[in-house]
Parts: C-alpha cells; sequence; structure tokens
C-alpha cells in the first residue's frame, strides 16, 4: 500500500498593498492551503483570491485563525477571556467558510496560527477551547494539531477528526513544541537539508528534536511556513525527496484515534 502524506502551507498572509510570501507558486507544490482569516494577516480580498487559486489548483482549504493582532503577525501572546477568544474563533472560521463557499470549494480543516498555537500546544485547555468553538460552528472540520503536544490531547478527547503535523522548516524541543524563533536554528531555510530530514521522521513515525531525541508521533501533514523567503525551494525540495520515495502528496484526511 502507498504511503500518503499532505504538504500544507500557511498563506493568504499578504494585506492591502503590502505582499507577504509566494502562494501562487506554493499552490502548485502543496496539496493543503491554510488560509490567513484577518486577524493575524489576510483580506477579504486576498482570502478571496487565495481560496480560489487554491480551488483551481485542487488544493484543500483550510482556516488559520489566530489572535487579533495584525502589528505582530499574530506572534504575541495574548490573554483573551474564554468566550471572547471562542468568539474570535467562531468569527475567522465563519469568514473562511464563507470565502470558501464563494470560491466553488469547502472549508476542510482548521490549524491555529501563531502564538495561539505555541499556547494551545502546551495547554491543552485552551486547545480544547479553540477546537470546541471552530466545532461548534463546522463540525467535520479536520483539526490539525501539532503532533505530541496537549493539541493532540485535546483533538482526542473531543473525538473529533485529527491530523498529526509536523514542521519541516522548524527545529523541535524534547517535548515536541517548537523552538523558539529567537533562538538560532530555529527555522531552517536549507532545501538539502529539510528533505532528508523529513523523509527520516516519516520512516522512522517520529519527531526528531533539535538535540537528536526521537519522540514516536502520528505524521499526517507537513508544514512549511509560506512567509520564509526559501519557501517555495523547500517545498519543491521536499516534495520531491517525498515522492522520489514512494510517498504520495494528497489532501489532509483526518483521524478519529
Amino acid at each position: 500500500m502507498t504511503r500518503t502524506v499532505d504538504l500544507n502551507a500557511d498563506m493568504g498572509e499578504s494585506f492591502g498593498a503590502w505582499t507577504m510570501g509566494d502562494d501562487k507558486a506554493l499552490l502548485r507544490v502543496v496539496s493543503s492551503a491554510n488560509v490567513a482569516c484577518g486577524f493575524h494577516a489576510g483580506d477579504p480580498d486576498v482570502m478571496a483570491a487565495t481560496m480560489a487559486e487554491a480551488a483551481g489548483n485542487g488544493v484543500g482549504i483550510g482556516a488559520h485563525p489566530g489572535f487579533r493582532d495584525l502589528q505582530g503577525f499574530g506572534r504575541h501572546r495574548m490573554q483573551v477571556p474564554a468566550e471572547s477568544l471562542a468568539n474570535a474563533i467562531r468569527y475567522q472560521i465563519g469568514a473562511a467558510q464563507a470565502m470558501a463557499r464563494a470560491a466553488g470549494a469547502e472549508l476542510r480543516h482548521l490549524k491555529l496560527h501563531g502564538a495561539l498555537a505555541n499556547m494551545a500546544s502546551e495547554d491543552e485547555a485552551l486547545a480544547r477551547l479553540c477546537y470546541d468553538a471552530a466545532l461548534s460552528v463546522a463540525p467535520e472540520l479536520i483539526v490539525m494539531v501539532l503532533a505530541g503536544t496537549a493539541q493532540e490531547r485535546a483533538a482526542r478527547g473531543l473525538g473529533c477528526l485529527w491530523a498529526g503535523e509536523i514542521f519541516a522548516d522548524r527545529a523541535y524541543n524534547d517535548d515536541a513544541t517548537l523552538v523558539d524563533r529567537r533562538l538560532p536554528g530555529a527555522v531552517l531555510h536549507d532545501a538539502a537539508e529539510v528533505g532528508p530530514r523529513i523523509r527520516q521522521m516519516l520512516e522512522e513515525e517520529a519527531i526528531i528534536t533539535a538535540s537528536g531525541k526521537r519522540l514516536p508521533a502520528a505524521i499526517d501533514t507537513i508544514c512549511l511556513h509560506g512567509d520564509t523567503p526559501a519557501a517555495v525551494d523547500l517545498a519543491r525540495a521536499l516534495r520531491r525527496e517525498l515522492e522520489d520515495a514512494g510517498i504520495a502528496i494528497r489532501p489532509v484526511t483526518g483521524r478519529r484515534d
């Protein structure tokens, strides 16, 4: 049986006259797109254009909600009252649903962004709050979780469809969380390094941390950040590496276990 995996990228993060990333090029490589919903980045026009391009390329469309933090690109840790945060998630999911349907597609998955995602990887109650809010709007969404973290525990506890995610271009701590972006080596840029590293993780079914530790993980989808300068080259190199290994690239599908 052929092994399959999803390649996803965060995109739709331009805003007005400000352009972030090469979404059109990425959408010819990845199989799932996590589209910003206007809080940390993106706007209605950018959402519409990104989703139309994704639909035209047969790429699965997902919502990428975060904190209301345009200035900080959603990377400022914020303390938001629970009900306000839940409503912010619902608001962003609703916008993503509407734009996807206008593009002739459906919203398939959810992936938290930035600081909110990092906080949810450490705090199961926070992750559950966010996922429960999203599922109250779209019960069949596939929840992309940072594999091996509190996000995964929350999704399992909710009994929803979920998919385990690893990052191609980020280094890992020994607890499966991501190395802080401010630290040296946290973000990987070398395409020659990224492909073999991810292939090894898939073969071992484990996250390989910066210290060399192996953490067994359910790996269903691999993320590349669309805002890094080498994103397109990394995506192409990674896809080539995986396909050469006989691994097929397909839009994410969820599991319930």
